[in-house]
């Protein structure tokens, strides 16, 4: 069975009728995929096999977790990556800020002059929708996420 088309490699930043890149979903899995392990470092490969995320652009969003420091990351035959804290002390916010912060309205896209700094009600909604989402990712942790029912045999331990 192939995955689907949201999912395939080719396409690693964009899925239709998705609220969050695929960047986002990469970086999440990718630190469950440490989270759920047993702590000796995971390589590159091992996470893109165990989260059916493409090695490549894997790459490029471990080093943004290693510059961010939540990830840690050693050279060598026994190389790999590690989490740097706790599965308790990391939200899922830090995980998404660390590759694709949500961006807040700060003033009108439509940069009409009655508006000056003040957001008209579309965008005053869509921000606060924006800051709802932020608090849910910043209010759950790895640990939340890992300890709750779950089919997905990727996050078995």
């Amino acid at each position: 069975m192939s995955p689907p088309a949201s999912c395939r490699p080719d396409r690693p930043t964009e899925r239709r009728n998705a609220l969050f890149s695929l960047t986002i979903e990469y970086a999440m899995r990718a630190v469950l995929a440490l989270a759920s392990g047993d702590g000796t470092p995971m390589t590159t490969r091992r996470i893109a096999e165990v989260m059916k995320v493409p090695q490549s652009y894997l790459s490029k969003v471990l080093q943004s977790l290693v510059k961010a420091g939540l990830v840690f990351s050693t050279r060598g035959l026994k190389g790999g990556f590690v989490l740097v804290s706790k599965p308790e002390e990391i939200s899922m916010l830090d995980i998404m800020n660390a590759v694709s912060p949500i961006k807040r309205i700060e003033s009108c896209p439509l940069d009409l002059e009655g508006h000056s700094s003040d957001l008209c009600p579309l965008h005053r909604r869509l921000d606060a929708a924006m800051g709802l989402v932020q608090d849910a990712f910043r209010e759950t942790t790895l640990a939340e996420v890992l300890s709750e029912d779950n089919p997905c045999p990727t996050l078995k331990k």
